[in-house]
């Protein structure tokens, strides 16, 4: 049996325009997780609510209720340190001819792991960090093939690829988009002068191993969360790596040069992540990216830094 970490669960927030229209009660039990919706329009049809792959327990003409364990509804688990956390995404699938839009809201539990816990579900503990930053929890892990759950392997071959997934929940109603200021490989857990290091992504959100390789930042699922798709490359071959980064959440309006998420795509160039029209903000990652604007105590209100660090995990060279 599981203790509750927390009560409640931790919720992302909807956009401010869905709050106002709608209400959501999350408990969060032993073993499964009630979920009450409260729809304040009256033209919402509840019956094409989803909470992963569960439809609802009961619903009405203005509500939706879901009873569901742990186990179903595809609910991936993350294991940080002490903490069990079971996430899903709560859906709304609308119809062609439905005047409300489609649109998902993550739902998190929290849990103390039990000293004797081990799940089925993996072979070992997922590479996957949690760090909090006051009303904001960052992850940083490794990544299966198609990022729908922790990586099954810690080894990677030479040329492969590292899917590595960066996320922030927000417990405020405010939107953050994350950003990956900057990533290094390292031989150490910690940094240090003497540490070796291997640059990825650098002068603020470039990432430098797109030029030379098949690595990219994938299209967002998103704005909370990073997709990077990193090719193993030749570095500590065969011993201990660990990546560390620097993550920011940002306010999605304020991007410029300095807070931007930029790969290289062959043929093109330099490209924006979240707005190919803006490229331009991506040119300095030839030279040195420096921020137009001046830097002010009001303009740091505008996101969070927080540093974080993935591994071990090894590279290896299928040829030796």
């Amino acid at each position: 049996m599981m203790v509750s970490f927390c009560q409640g669960a931790l919720l992302l927030s909807l956009a401010a325009a869905m709050a106002v229209y709608a209400d959501i009660k999350v408990d969060c039990g032993p073993d499964f997780v009630t979920l009450m919706w409260t729809e304040g329009r009256p033209q919402a049809d509840t019956s094409l609510l989803r909470l992963g792959s569960c439809f609802p327990t009961s619903f009405s003409a203005g509500e939706a209720y879901f009873y569901v364990d742990l186990t179903d509804c595809n609910f991936r688990i993350l294991v940080t340190g002490d903490v069990l956390l079971y996430s899903n995404d709560l859906t709304y699938v609308a119809s062609e001819d439905s005047y409300n839009l489609a649109f998902t809201h993550p739902v998190v539990c929290a849990y103390e792991r039990p000293k004797d816990w081990y799940s089925s579900q993996q072979i070992y503990d997922p590479v996957f960090k949690t760090y909090g930053l006051g009303d904001l929890q960052f992850t940083l892990g490794l990544m299966n093939d198609d990022f729908s759950g922790p990586a099954e392997s810690t080894s990677f071959p030479l040329g492969s690829i590292i899917p590595i997934m960066a996320s922030v929940v927000q417990k405020s109603h405010q939107p953050l988009l994350l950003l990956l200021e900057e990533c290094v490989a390292a031989t150490t857990p910690e940094l240090h002068p003497e540490s070796t290091m291997y640059p990825i992504i650098s002068n603020k959100g470039c990432l430098l191993e797109s030029v030379s390789s098949q690595s990219k930042f994938e299209p967002r699922q998103k704005s909370s969360e990073m997709r990077l798709s990193l090719q193993a490359f030749k570095f500590a071959m065969g011993d201990e790596v660990f990546i560390h980064c620097k993550l920011l959440a940002w306010d999605p309006n304020g991007l410029d040069s300095t807070k931007k998420a930029c790969h290289f795509v062959k043929g093109h160039g330099w490209e924006l992540l979240d707005n190919l029209a803006q490229s331009n903000l991506c040119d300095c990652c030839e030279s040195k990216c420096k921020s137009r604007r001046q830097r002010s105590v009001s303009s740091e209100k505008h996101g969070m830094v927080q540093k974080a660090v993935i591994g071990p995990f090894t590279i290896t060279d299928v040829n030796s």
